[in-house]
């Protein structure tokens, strides 16, 4: 009885507060609080404090959020004060591609795709002469893993990620790496 109380009384308090977190390992921030707020404020059309708990859809939000290119993951919760509390875990990017098209999009860890950021530009390794293509073949996929481990290695050593300018994926698919320093051309071979 004490439990179904608790419960109908919590869902007629209103929203006090919200707090919004956004992790993410080198804190790039490619998406921020303003723009959490706002998709906040669509799916909720309109104001977040003063509304009643029991009009917050949680698990809708977390999916309209989710739904953002630079958003792995996003949770949702109302502590005991009344105050929801926003965490989101932002994806980041570890390479950059240039199609051969000379479109450019980057690559998470998990060889997700994601845009260009208005915000600010992550220094991550470059590989060009991506195949331009919506759909991957099989052949594609293999390469973007391929370019996800390079990329994993050069990040993760910092004399690697100074010397290396750019990649280039060859026409036989493989990799060469053109360094900062020098005039001379890095044949890396295939992605592992």
């Amino acid at each position: 009885v004490l439990l179904v109380a608790a419960i109908g009384k919590r869902n007629h308090e209103l929203c006090k507060d919200y707090v919004i977190t956004i992790n993410g390992a080198q804190k790039n921030l490619f998406i921020n609080e303003k723009d959490i707020k706002k998709l906040l404020n669509s799916g909720l059309n309109g104001k977040i404090k003063g509304e009643p708990i029991a009009e917050f859809n949680l698990r809708k939000l977390e999916q309209l959020i989710e739904g953002n290119a630079w958003v792995r993951n996003a949770n949702l919760y109302f502590d005991n004060r009344e105050v929801l509390h926003v965490a989101i875990d932002e994806k980041e990017p570890i390479a950059r591609l240039f199609t051969t098209a000379g479109k450019s999009f980057y690559i998470d860890s998990e060889r997700d795709k994601m845009p260009l950021s208005e915000m600010m530009s992550a220094r991550v390794p470059v590989f060009t002469n991506f195949p331009d293509k919506k759909i991957l073949s099989a052949k594609d996929s293999i390469l973007l893993s391929d370019v996800r481990n390079i990329a994993s290695f050069v990040l993760s050593d910092s004399f690697w990620m100074a010397q290396t300018e750019q990649i280039d994926i060859t026409e036989d698919r493989n990799f060469e790496m053109i360094p900062t320093i020098g005039n001379h051309i890095v044949r890396l071979g295939k992605g592992n």
